[in-house]
């Protein structure tokens, strides 16, 4: 039976309240977790600064030890310098940058010397660049006080996390989100599976919940994460669980843009599970009218969050 998808008639209410839940929470709640995401980078920055002579001696044994310096890096120059551009101007292979960028780690194809002559090159063009401004003893030629360490550190931190605002906030809107899902479940009588539990999806306990949890499919040999899998209480043997994604968006526009991802999610599911596949979204924020009529067309339905106890609907 469906839950939302086949109610037109309550879509655009439900859109308002959606918007108005998100905003609340953006206000309360969004300063205060990329405040305390910048106080760790900061830390974070302060013992990178330290491990490079303050900026003064980035040698590639520095960065083969830790290779997820290189985003600081970045941010230390003036003008900061994007992913692309630092491979242009320190002329390395792409697969190094993005490696030390994306993984944290060093690629398996570049080593030995010509690793270290690439990571050098890198390290000139940053001492190149170095912002002057904001690293000031290095014109002195001296020692840097911390009162201007920890203001440097601070900037950089800020330039970090000014870049990836939205993947912070969409991370804490996410733990928010299973957070509920998990307090209205375990209120019902449900368990969550151990941690370190490997969790079958298709052999779970009547009861029992997991999160992110890894579903095969293409006869597996594809991973698809699911945010939130569950098996309900009166589930027969065979029965397959409730699989939840989800989804919080600050405006209309990425949310339209991003559609297509649930849809083919649930065309993999369905290929490989059958129709009898439950895979359902759990929406928080900017999801207008456009966006729902295209999930409902794919068979998609979704829950609210300001209406969670639609969830016993789906069997739970």
């Amino acid at each position: 039976m469906a839950v939302n998808l086949d109610k037109p008639q309550r879509w655009k209410e439900d859109v308002a309240r959606s918007v108005d839940m998100y905003n609340q929470w953006f206000l309360n709640f969004a300063p205060g977790a990329f405040r305390a995401t910048r106080i760790s980078a900061t830390v974070s920055v302060e013992a990178s600064l330290l491990a490079t002579s303050y900026l003064r001696d980035i040698r590639p044994e520095t960065m083969k030890k830790n290779p997820s310096i290189l985003s600081m890096l970045r941010m230390a120059t003036c003008p900061p310098i994007a992913v692309d551009r630092l491979i242009g101007l320190a002329g390395v292979n792409s697969s190094l940058v993005k490696a030390m960028e994306k993984d944290n780690r060093l690629p398996v194809r570049v080593t030995g010397d010509l690793l270290d002559k690439e990571l050098q090159k890198i390290g000139e063009i940053i001492e190149r660049m170095a912002d002057p401004d904001i690293f000031v003893w290095l014109a002195r030629g001296d020692e840097p006080r911390q009162e201007e360490i920890h203001r440097a550190a601070t900037i950089v931190a800020d330039r970090l996390c000014g870049a990836q605002a939205n993947p912070i906030i969409r991370n804490e809107q996410e733990k928010r989100q299973l957070a509920k899902i998990k307090t209205w479940l375990e209120a019902r009588g449900y368990n969550e599976a151990e941690t370190k539990a490997r969790v079958d999806f298709q052999n779970m306990e009547p009861g029992t919940f997991s999160f992110r949890l890894n579903v095969k499919v293409r006869d597996n040999t594809v991973n698809i994460p699911v945010d939130a899998v569950i098996m309900p209480i009166t589930a027969n043997k065979g029965d397959l669980p409730v699989l939840i994604e989800a989804k919080s968006a600050g405006d209309f526009t990425n949310t339209n843009k991003r559609r297509k991802e649930e849809a083919t999610k649930m065309a993999q599911l369905k290929q490989s599970y059958g129709d009898n596949v439950n895979f359902v979204l759990f929406l928080c924020g900017y999801f207008d009218s456009g966006y729902l009529g295209y999930e409902a067309a794919e068979g998609i339905d979704w829950i609210w969050e300001h209406r969670i106890d639609d969830m016993a609907e789906l069997g739970l």
